[in-house]
């Protein structure tokens, strides 16, 4: 009785939203793509501490993917609720632009120098400018995704960052450079 002899192909390369395939048993440390997200072009990375990941993991991820739009309109409230917080990060980072970088930065944001509710014209041209994902762990994160919004990257390079868990959980809110 002659034997034959199997050979199981083990799928490597799978299909990931906005990135195209990637070796899931062989993962470079980190992706770079830049992608539409409502008439804008935001970074998004994919970093990674360990070298292989499963398809579960693998599914995470791209579920993330898929609903990012909805989680950056999530963040929309989130960022707001800090902004109305006594102690939130965000009015702080708001004040901070208006008082640092003065008229000249207002009137480049078409926000009336005069006007009483600079601050709260300001909050309405936070931008979203980049999606970080640390699915693993990398860098000792103990939140998934990084959001960060500015209000022109040409003029400040502050940032408020909103930091989520894997299905866009407020984990917390920061101002970061």
């Amino acid at each position: 009785m002659k034997l034959s002899h199997c050979c199981f192909v083990i799928q490597k390369n799978m299909e990931l939203l906005y990135f195209g395939p990637i070796d899931i048993s062989s993962l470079e440390e980190d992706y770079d793509v830049k992608i539409q997200l409502n008439g804008k072009t935001i970074r998004l990375d994919l970093n990674f501490e360990q070298t292989q990941m499963s398809k579960q993991q693998l599914a995470i991820i791209e579920r993330f993917l898929k609903n990012i739009s909805t989680f950056n309109e999530q963040n929309a409230t989130f960022i707001e609720n800090d902004f109305n917080d006594e102690d939130g990060q965000v009015k702080e980072y708001l004040s901070f632009h208006i008082e640092e970088l003065g008229d000249d930065f207002l009137g480049q944001l078409k926000i009336d120098k005069d006007a009483s509710d600079k601050e709260q014209q300001l909050l309405g041209k936070l931008e979203l400018v980049r999606v970080g994902l640390y699915p693993d762990g990398k860098y000792g994160t103990e939140y998934f995704a990084v959001f960060d919004y500015t209000l022109n990257r040409d003029l400040s390079d502050e940032l408020i960052v909103v930091k989520t868990d894997n299905e866009g959980h407020l984990d917390h809110i920061a101002w970061e450079s």
